[in-house]
């Protein structure tokens, strides 16, 4: 992975918005492709400069003089360069981050969601647009951090670079993730958990809230605390010692 992104965040939403438009381009092919013309990082202000026929070209390759037929129709290419120049993507489609410290949430658990829009979970573990990282507490659930994916497509092992991106994590709720990805992230010592029917993100994280206090066992190895069973057992055992 490079030091610097490939592409600021909103930019790389407008990359992912546009690539779907082009019936479903490849992400990685297409940021490289702008990449070579644009140059790095791709920002808001050089996307805004595209035309059709630079797309034309771009998706044409070194084959453009040569007038190579592009499978994009017109209406196709219209509707990606207007994504590029930010026409109809949502303001809040890259929700607001929250102001957040180290020790801001005593006890709370860092948590990523992999999403494609808003706050939703709505993504698989490596196609996900971005991933959106909270601070998880007892009493409030906070949105620290946007990290987009798009640094991670020419990483080598692309797994293994988005769960570096989420390493801080202790938790990762997907919709869906393969076992060698899987394998990948907990390799990271984080906790993948899969949620098909996936939903709005932080009614999925008030789900987990709700079980802070008396935890499963895999969720209290997390949070370094005994099983819900296992402390009513060593609050029996240390009552019978105090009588």
């Amino acid at each position: 992975m490079s030091d610097s992104p490939i592409a600021s965040r909103e930019a790389a939403l407008r990359l992912a918005l546009a690539a779907r438009a082009l019936d479903g381009l490849d992400v990685r092919a297409f940021v490289g492709a702008l990449t070579d013309r644009l140059g790095t990082p791709i920002t808001e202000a050089k996307l805004t400069d595209v035309t059709v026929e630079d797309l034309r070209e771009v998706l044409a390759g070194d084959f453009a003089e040569q007038g190579c037929h592009v499978s994009a129709n017109d209406a196709q290419l219209k509707a990606a360069v207007r994504l590029l120049w930010g026409v109809g993507v949502e303001a809040d489609d890259f929700p607001g981050v929250e102001p957040y410290g180290e020790g801001d949430m005593p006890g709370s658990l860092r948590v990523a969601v992999a999403a494609n829009r808003g706050e939703h979970l709505d993504g698989h573990f490596g196609s996900c647009d971005r991933f959106l990282i909270y601070q998880v507490g007892r009493d409030e659930i906070r949105l620290v951090a946007v990290r987009s994916t798009a640094e991670t497509h020419d990483a080598e092992d692309k797994n293994a670079a988005r769960a570096a991106l989420i390493g801080d994590c202790q938790i990762v709720y997907v919709q869906s993730i393969g076992g060698p990805a899987a394998a990948k992230v907990v390799r990271a010592d984080v906790h993948p958990v899969k949620k098909p029917t996936g939903g709005l993100a932080r009614e999925v994280l008030a789900e987990l809230q709700g079980r802070l206090d008396s935890p499963p066992p895999w969720l209290a190895r997390i949070m370094g605390v005994p099983a819900a069973s296992l402390a009513r057992f060593e609050a029996a055992i240390d009552a019978e010692e105090t009588t």
